[in-house]
């Protein structure tokens, strides 16, 4: 996975806004305001930091290399992710997908149902 795949990926995702806060050299993407990605443009591979459920975050560091605590993030909520090719791009795509579930289903009523209006 390259960084326009990524940004493809999440950009398919329901009322999903892009952006950089931190300058140009990281990509952030939002749900509803809500962060659940953050790449590097310019790192190969790329690396991503993506929220993760905590027992799953420990689980998934355990069992892939390319896994590792988030990267100047909250270490017990984020991975960040290598795409060094040692992972399929649909097991990518699934852990982004994590991510941006988590920060969905955590939205208040309101802007869930504002989410299925989109």
């Amino acid at each position: 996975m390259n960084i326009e795949e990524l940004r493809d990926y999440c950009n398919s995702k329901k009322g999903v806004e892009e952006g950089f806060p931190f300058g140009p050299e990281h990509i952030v993407f939002k749900v509803m305001g809500k962060v659940f990605l953050i790449a590097s443009i310019d790192e190969h591979p790329l690396r991503f930091n993506a929220k993760c459920d905590p027992e799953k975050a420990v689980e998934l560091r355990e069992r892939y290399a390319c896994v590792v605590p988030g990267y100047h993030m909250n270490k017990k909520h984020w991975n960040s992710i290598i795409a060094d090719g040692s992972v399929n791009v649909g097991l990518l795509q699934e852990w982004i997908t994590h991510s941006y579930d988590l920060i969905v289903n955590k939205l208040p009523r309101q802007q869930q149902q504002q989410m299925k209006k989109l």
